[in-house]
């Protein structure tokens, strides 16, 4: 009896619902027919959501990785906003019909930090120093953004007992395949037969391709993404009995990674390394894991634009002595060198700091405070200039959680060798990317949370159910 009156009661919102989608299309119709359109996209995508749910979170992960190129139409915004939508409405549809919504520790604490990044937003008018409302969207968006990433979280979660963690992961290789198609156009043909939004950072003189990035927008923003797969490609690597596709899988990888010509990627990419040979440390395995890291240096270098970036470092106070930071602070406006510009970049947001140190300026609000107009290329500061010594001790304290959990988990998974293998992995990229944090904005590489929150979810899974394991070995 209780059932058939939460189908009734849930009938009644579904036609609620659908009366309402109609009265909107028809304003949307009247005031801009373009949007109504995409309404009559959205349909169906929400009606494939609700009857093949498992199929359909699985295609919005794959799908993430080849969005960026189109940030101009703000289709990744508006897929985020859709995520956003699509797991609320699950979540109210799950609760209508009395079934459980699928939680953990680590997501109510994630909540937490979300909501609380919600008080720098509203930081932002009651600082009173900005003019102009624009700086106010952008904390708005950025905590979308946030926001965003906790719905990740919780719809990948309600995948759990239904989908085993495995076949989760082996259907995130797929996102490889557009973003590594457009890297490999980008590497071989010319810039006149690449499509506008492939074309990349453009040598300025020979007027080629000279880093690519893929589908991801920004060379720095693909080392991220590259290293996340690089790590699972390892991860598959020491599990698999066939091993020759995921070895070749790994080359393609660190190919595309030194092509991306980041120099902190290779920075990131050696702590990596470090980290993750630690726990089996032998000679062999530091052999070759130094002989790994020496080919891609060997790569990087054997270019001229690696010649360049490496040369460049003996132009800053860190590598030469004869230079102060002041010296470097005042040749970033016209050197070209990205070390001293970012001197530069600290020194500013450094003293506007200075001017609220406790509670900062508001999130989403670093851009505006220095003369470059530009990220901050740090995220420590960025932390502490939006959110002040407050911020940024939460900052700190939501990643030190990020470690912690991967260590418990690392303790209570012994029964699961490939389990406890994926968290050392992923314990060892955290580090490395905490490092990268120090000179680059990953903060807002978008793309590579979007799957970090994937796999930090069903880490915790207990992967030993039988059921899933009958199910996973049947497909």
């Amino acid at each position: 009896m209780l059932t058939n009156q939460r189908a009734s009661f849930l009938m009644t919102w579904i036609v609620l619902a659908g009366l309402g989608i109609g009265i909107f299309a028809g304003f949307l119709a009247s005031v801009r027919p373009a949007y109504l359109g995409l309404v009559a996209i959205a349909v169906p995508i929400v009606f494939y959501f609700f009857t093949r749910f498992e199929q359909a979170v699985l295609g919005l992960l794959i799908v993430r990785s080849a969005l960026d190129p189109f940030s101009d139409q703000q289709i990744p915004a508006a897929f985020a906003i859709g995520i956003n939508i699509l797991t609320l409405l699950y979540v109210v549809a799950t609760l209508l019909v009395g079934r459980p919504v699928r939680t953990d520790r680590f997501w109510w604490l994630f909540a937490g930090w979300v909501a609380l990044q919600g008080l720098w937003v509203i930081l932002i008018p009651l600082g009173g120093q900005w003019h102009h409302t624009g700086v106010w969207r952008d904390g708005v968006r950025e905590w979308v953004r946030l926001f965003s990433w906790l719905m990740v979280y919780l719809l990948v979660m309600q995948l759990k007992d239904r989908v085993h963690p495995q076949k989760i992961i082996s259907a995130l290789f797929f996102a490889l395949v557009i973003p590594l198609t457009a890297a490999l156009m980008q590497t071989l043909l010319p810039v006149s037969l690449l499509p506008a939004i492939l074309r990349g950072t453009q040598d300025p003189i020979l007027g080629e391709i000279s880093r690519i990035n893929g589908t991801l927008g920004l060379s720095n923003t693909f080392v991220t993404f590259l290293l996340l797969f690089i790590g699972l490609t390892y991860w598959k690597l020491s599990q698999s009995q066939q091993r020759w596709p995921w070895l070749i899988l790994l080359s393609l990888l660190c190919f595309f990674y030194v092509s991306t010509k980041a120099l902190f990627g290779l920075m990131i990419l050696g702590i990596f390394i470090l980290i993750l040979i630690t726990p089996r440390l032998s000679i062999l395995n530091l052999i070759g894991g130094v002989f790994l890291f020496g080919i891609v240096i060997a790569l990087f270098a054997s270019t001229e634009f690696g010649q360049q970036r490496l040369s460049s470092l003996l132009q800053t106070p860190l590598f030469n002595p004869d230079m102060d930071i002041s010296r470097a602070i005042l040749l970033a406006q016209g050197d070209y060198n990205s070390f001293n510009w970012r001197l530069s970049q600290w020194s500013y947001l450094l003293k506007a700091w200075e001017q609220f140190p406790l509670f900062g300026y508001g999130l989403a609000t670093s851009r505006h405070l220095t003369i470059h107009r530009n990220y901050a290329h740090n995220d420590y500061l960025m932390a502490l200039a939006e959110g002040g010594v407050v911020g940024l001790l939460v900052f700190l304290a939501f990643l030190g959680t990020q470690i912690t959990h991967f260590i418990h988990l690392l303790q209570r998974t012994s029964q699961n060798v490939a389990q406890q293998k994926l968290c050392w992995v992923l314990l060892a990229m955290l580090l490395s990317i905490m490092v990268g944090m120090i000179t680059e904005n990953i903060w807002t590489h978008t793309t590579f949370f979007f799957y970090w929150w994937t796999l930090f979810a069903i880490t915790a899974w207990d992967w030993n159910q039988p059921k899933l394991l009958d199910n996973s070995a049947a497909e």
